[in-house]
């Protein structure tokens, strides 16, 4: 039973956090709300970062979740710039990294997101090489990529998954020259197989982005500190002023790790290991967002989604589990990104093996169609590229777990909802 006397504590400032704080208040929580942030910025969206932000046709005001003065209206105590380096579950409290203050709480949320992958090669500390995760990381690389389009630079890409690829195309709208390096055979192979991972890589060679596929980087070459070119495993070498990494995320689970939570395996994604209420194995203790690994029955695994909506709609989900409402945590992962003109969003879970076959509705040479990822005539999951108002019907086909016809499916003419049963 929740009364005005418990302590909620909310590690994680990001958008997990921030909508989970939210919560608490909107369902009545009269109780104390303590958030802790490991940034100096007040919680902020990522999206913007490599899409809007980063192009300069978003303010940066617009990616805070709430205006500053929210939390002190709401009586959320922010803890900005501090971080939590312990959770003693015995006692129920966490402590401080920066003063050691200790902090008791009768419901925790493990909010914490994940971190960059680093490059492990020479020269990555050289200051020309970038990240992408932070505000602060794409208030500098949106100079970095201003000052390439002017001096004619160059920069080499590491991977292409969404963040490469949306920062590909935002180079490119500066005018710099763009070399991304991927070691799969297509860009965002491990999301969308190589089908539709080669018209994204059609689609960016159509703005004069280089690929290099098939090879990794071995060493970033510079002199006097800054980047010089970026050399690849094949023995070539890419001039560059400068070098994004960007081959993928980890989740962030230290914390829950020295504490003793139980952790997701490691092969399947990671993250901390919760059930389907987002309660992880101490039953006082919740995980949301990028860090949490929850059960979907709907693909019949764990899942750790590490996009916007998951943010968006697990925080909450969170915050109403803790406050001993019946929660069940089984959103369809969607994920959307902007790339020139080009706009899509994307539903459900279909790595590479997991479909027999992708089916096409519409037309793939324009750019305007929805793509499913089908397994013995049932959806697994849906693109719809430059095609909107389709999310909810796309949605509705991969829960409804139902057989299609594929001839129909591909059939534009055929309403999207009559296939639903």
């Amino acid at each position: 039973m929740v009364d005005a006397d418990q302590t909620f504590v909310i590690v994680g400032g990001g958008l997990a956090g921030a909508k989970a704080a939210e919560t608490l208040r909107a369902e009545g929580f009269s109780g104390r709300v303590i958030l802790i942030c490991d940034e100096r910025d007040h919680p902020y969206e990522r999206p913007p970062l490599s899409k809007g932000y980063l192009l300069g046709k978003e303010e940066r005001d617009s990616v805070f979740v709430h205006e500053p003065a929210w939390y002190a209206r709401n009586d959320i105590e922010l803890h900005l710039g501090q971080t939590v380096d312990a959770v003693d579950r015995t006692a129920k409290t966490v402590r401080f990294g920066e003063d050691g203050t200790v902090v008791r709480y009768d419901k925790l949320l493990l909010a914490t997101g994940a971190e960059p992958r680093r490059l492990d090669i020479p020269g990555t500390d050289l200051a020309g090489v970038h990240h992408l995760r932070r505000l602060a990381h794409a208030e500098r690389l949106k100079g970095v990529l201003a000052a390439l389009g002017r001096d004619n630079g160059h920069i080499v890409i590491a991977g292409a998954g969404w963040i490469g690829l949306e920062v590909a195309a935002a180079a490119r709208e500066y005018g710099a020259e763009v070399t991304v390096v991927e070691q799969e055979q297509t860009p965002l192979h491990g999301v969308l197989g190589p089908e539709l991972g080669a018209l994204f890589a059609e689609l960016h060679r159509e703005h004069g982005v280089r690929f290099r596929f098939g090879v990794r980087l071995t060493e970033i070459v510079g002199q006097d500190g800054m980047v010089l070119a970026a050399r690849t495993d094949d023995g070539d070498e890419h001039p560059a002023h400068d070098v994004l990494a960007a081959i993928g995320a980890a989740p962030r689970v230290a914390l829950a790790e020295a504490a003793g939570l139980e952790l997701a395996d490691r092969a399947q994604g990671g993250g901390i290991a919760v059930d389907e209420r987002l309660r992880t194995s101490d039953p006082d203790i919740y995980a949301a967002g990028d860090a949490a690994a929850f059960p979907h029955a709907l693909f019949g695994r764990r899942l750790r989604v590490e996009h916007w909506a998951n943010a968006l709609n697990g925080g909450p989900a969170a915050a109403r589990a803790m406050l001993g409402q019946d929660v069940t945590y089984d959103r369809v992962p969607y994920f959307f990104s902007d790339q020139y003109d080009m706009g899509m969003e994307y539903s459900g879970w279909a790595p590479p093996g997991s479909y027999d076959q992708v089916v096409i509705r519409g037309d793939a040479g324009k750019r305007e169609f929805i793509a499913f990822w089908v397994k013995e005539g049932r959806v697994l999951a849906g693109m719809n590229m430059n095609v909107w108002d389709v999310t909810d019907p796309i949605q509705q086909l991969i829960r409804s777990r139902a057989q299609v016809d594929t001839e129909a499916l591909a059939d534009p003419r055929v309403a999207l909802d009559s296939l639903i049963p």
